[in-house]
């Protein structure tokens, strides 16, 4: 394996055998915690991450805030399974077999992987959300493509891509994202406003104590006035003798 790996002909593949090679000698568990990771874990984080912002713009901020976030979160679901769908034909016409079937010697950490292997499919649907994440939340955003980033070494490391699969993937994820984002908004942002508008529906976007203490903001404070004088009667002068 060192000397595949030090082969400088092609850098994809040295790239691909330097990161796989430090599956070498691993424990038994480790590899397997890798596999549920990069096949599961990292998504499925992904997922939670979602949530959790979905939970936090619903409670802070202003409504127009929550209406905007709340449109850019269901947007990210939404561009990962259209970029899922650009993938398909890109696929189908660079037909570029998974790296272990043309390399030898590779730690093949998650068997069974018969598909194409340009452009990674995970990558893809990870970046796809974290980009869709970003556009709703910046902080929430980042710690998302964060995790994308670690999917597509997760990827490389099981034996299952090639360094460019996940960098295409990643490529297509943000691209399909950002690209669309401003037309997916503008039709997505007066639905999200409708449904906040609704009776309970409407707590998806705004959580009744954020709404009631906007509410109770938005109404001016009621302060104590001095009772005007009767009229026909003066105001007495102080200091001046009856």
């Amino acid at each position: 394996m060192a000397g595949l790996a030090s082969d400088g002909s092609n850098p994809d593949v040295g790239l691909l055998y330097d990161i796989n090679g430090l599956a070498e000698g691993t424990p038994s568990w480790f590899d397997r915690a890798m596999a549920f990771t990069g096949e599961y874990g990292i998504l499925i984080a992904l997922v939670l991450l979602v949530l959790g912002c979905w939970w936090c713009v619903r409670r802070r901020g202003g409504a127009e805030d929550s209406v905007a976030a709340v449109a850019g979160l269901v947007w990210a679901p939404l561009a990962a399974g259209v970029a899922l769908l650009v993938n398909i034909p890109i696929r189908g016409f660079v037909e570029r077999p998974r790296p272990f079937l043309d390399h030898q010697g590779l730690e093949v950490l998650v068997p069974g992987k018969t598909d194409y292997s340009f452009v990674s499919d995970h990558a893809t649907l990870a970046m796809a959300l974290a980009a869709g994440l970003f556009v709703a939340h910046r902080r929430f955003g980042l710690a998302a493509i964060g995790l994308a980033l670690s999917e597509g070494f997760c990827r490389v490391y099981l034996g299952v891509h090639y360094p460019t699969d996940v960098i295409g993937g990643l490529a297509l994820g943000t691209a399909v994202t950002l690209l669309l984002a401003p037309v997916a908004l503008a039709l997505l942002t007066p639905l999200v406003t409708a449904v906040a508008r609704s009776g309970r529906l409407g707590r998806l976007v705004r959580s009744r104590r954020a709404a009631v203490r906007e509410r109770g903001l938005a109404v001016p404070p009621v302060t104590e006035r001095s009772p005007l004088p009767a009229p026909g009667t003066e105001p007495e002068e102080k200091g001046l003798a009856a």
